[in-house]
């Protein structure tokens, strides 16, 4: 596990030395150019990718000529909770990609069943960077290698004491992580794999490590959709996640999703959605909505 860490770090520092001659070099900047959907949506932490999985895709609609980015807005609704999450992000050249998000999880009247009190939300706020280490999702389809990218999101919550009373070690952390993008465009497959070392307890909202486990583990992230037309792709993601605290079983989570590109900038995201248990309400299933608008 720390040589996995220590990889993404290595490789995230490199590619960024990569993206900067790019930066000083361009004298003029281009926007857009991207084809629909291929820069992704946003995902959970607000990283380029899918809904719940980070894709190695770089956010914004540029090309290796210029700049973009993408506004997100997402809304999960679950029996027991809900969560928004509200993000940003930037992408240099295809090269970076520099993302900033304030996710919220709010308990509603399941927070009084917990001794919390009605409506209790955890806030987190996570940032993120990502670096194109090698392969082009898109114009290498002459060639088998994927697109592989580096990253990491660093993300502090907002309730140190109850966290922490619940078994978690901290309140903030950082994931690590590679992923490894390949589009088929004969096949009309988008297929990613990712390997992410965390500690983060419910993508965060719990704190980091545990009384049971207090390091990182190595979890596991892919999804594949399959492209009924240019702006309308259907498919589904699997996530596992670490199972650090005792007082409550954390399960894998999985969906099933479309995703419909509305015009070249704005895209729409609809998915079933199941996280399993989450802190001894169990069977959270029920739907994800997101709106993403990029340049």
């Amino acid at each position: 596990m720390k040589l996995l860490i220590l990889a993404a770090k290595s490789m995230v520092a490199a590619a960024a030395m990569l993206a900067l001659p790019g930066l000083a070099s361009a004298h003029e900047w281009a926007w857009g150019g991207k084809l629909d959907l291929t820069r992704g949506v946003a995902n959970v932490e607000g990283a380029g990718g899918g809904g719940l999985a980070t894709w190695a895709l770089i956010t914004g609609n540029e090309t290796t000529d210029g700049v973009g980015g993408e506004l997100s807005a997402t809304y999960v609704s679950l029996p027991d909770y809900t969560a928004r999450v509200f993000g940003g992000g930037v992408g240099l050249f295809d090269r970076a990609e520099i993302t900033v998000a304030e996710a919220s999880f709010d308990t509603g009247a399941t927070g009084a069943k917990l001794g919390l009190g009605k409506g209790f939300t955890f806030d987190q706020t996570i940032v993120g960077a990502k670096v194109r280490l090698f392969g082009d999702a898109v114009y290498d389809q002459d060639r088998w290698l994927p697109q592989v990218s580096a990253g990491a999101q660093y993300k502090v919550n907002d309730q140190r004491t109850i966290v922490r009373a619940v078994g978690a070690d901290d309140s903030q952390g950082v994931d690590y992580y590679v992923a490894a993008t390949k589009i088929l465009l004969d096949q009309s497959l988008v297929l990613d794999a990712t390997v992410r070392a965390t500690r983060a307890n419910q993508f965060g909202f719990l704190g980091f490590g545990g009384d049971k486990n207090g390091g990182y583990t190595a979890q596991f992230e892919g999804s594949a959709a399959y492209l009924l037309t240019s702006k309308l792709a259907l498919g589904g993601e699997y996530r596992s996640k670490p199972d650090n605290l005792g007082f409550a079983r954390e399960d894998a989570a999985f969906d099933l999703f479309a995703a419909y590109a509305v015009t070249h900038a704005v895209s729409v995201t609809a998915a079933y959605v199941d996280l399993g248990d989450i802190a001894t309400f169990r069977k959270q299933r029920g739907v994800y909505l997101s709106l993403q608008a990029g340049f």
